[in-house]
């Protein structure tokens, strides 16, 4: 775990989204924004084609053994790509597995596949992180307390070490799913958002209300300056800044 956290703290950043939603600006030149962040960043997580290629990565390596396509027919579904041993081989220090819940006719092969990649990980001695969503027709709210706390729960108790969920919105409910979830919490970034202060407003609200950290993509990646951005929110995080002095790094 030391491998992907700083003082049992997290900062990752996810780069597996090329194979759900293709080439997405900021991951073109994989070398190059991986440099950007790995300095700053505890871990990046990427899919083993990836791993295989970047020249040199300065953190924490998590290799992403889920896929599915926004162009499938069941947006929802993940299937597994990979094995931890083959992640093992490509210098990986922690595995990431995404499970949707709530909303696929595959939810049941989903968790399935959790508690199979959890049990190769203990034997491989590998931290693993479940990327836990409640998607689809049956969760009326993907944000709402009893859902992500749902969620959170079942990843933990499946085997994760490291659950990765959405942020309610407000510390005083995301303290209630921290607090009902045994292993660390780290939250999900969501969609690309616009403002600088709302990104460092909800990682310090999160950090708040007991979350071990962030594992965020595209608001870090796509960010016209992700040095910046990353180094922003390892103050938050690592060292309490409050939004206002954080802000200042990105001006």
């Amino acid at each position: 775990m030391r491998r992907v956290s700083k003082d049992g703290k997290f900062l990752i950043v996810p780069m597996d989204h090329g194979v759900s939603d293709g080439p997405l600006e900021g991951l073109w030149n994989m070398d190059g924004i991986v440099e950007k962040v790995g300095n700053c960043a505890t871990a990046v997580v990427v899919h083993k084609g990836i791993a295989r290629n970047i020249a040199h990565i300065a953190c924490g390596l998590i290799v992403h053994l889920s896929a599915g396509t926004s162009l499938s027919t069941d947006k929802n579904r993940k299937v597994l790509v990979g094995n931890v041993e083959e992640a093992v081989r490509l210098g990986a220090d922690a595995i990431s597995v995404h499970v949707n819940v709530g909303g696929s006719d595959f939810e049941e092969e989903m968790i399935a596949d959790l508690g199979r990649i959890s049990g190769e990980c203990e034997r491989f001695s590998m931290p693993l992180m479940a990327m836990m969503y409640a998607r689809g027709a049956n969760v009326r709210d993907s944000l709402a307390l009893d859902v992500v706390s749902h969620v959170a729960r079942l990843g933990a108790e499946l085997g994760a070490d490291i659950v990765k969920c959405n942020y309610t919105g407000k510390p005083e409910t995301f303290a209630e799913v921290t607090k009902k979830c045994p292993v660390p919490v780290v939250i999900a970034g969501g969609p690309k958002i616009s403002c600088d202060r709302e990104l460092l407003e909800m990682v310090e609200g999160a950090m708040e209300a007991g979350a071990a950290g962030i594992s965020i993509g595209r608001n870090v990646f796509q960010h016209q300056t992700p040095t910046l951005m990353t180094k922003a929110l390892g103050k938050i995080i690592f060292e309490k800044w409050t939004v206002e002095d954080a802000a200042g790094v990105l001006r």
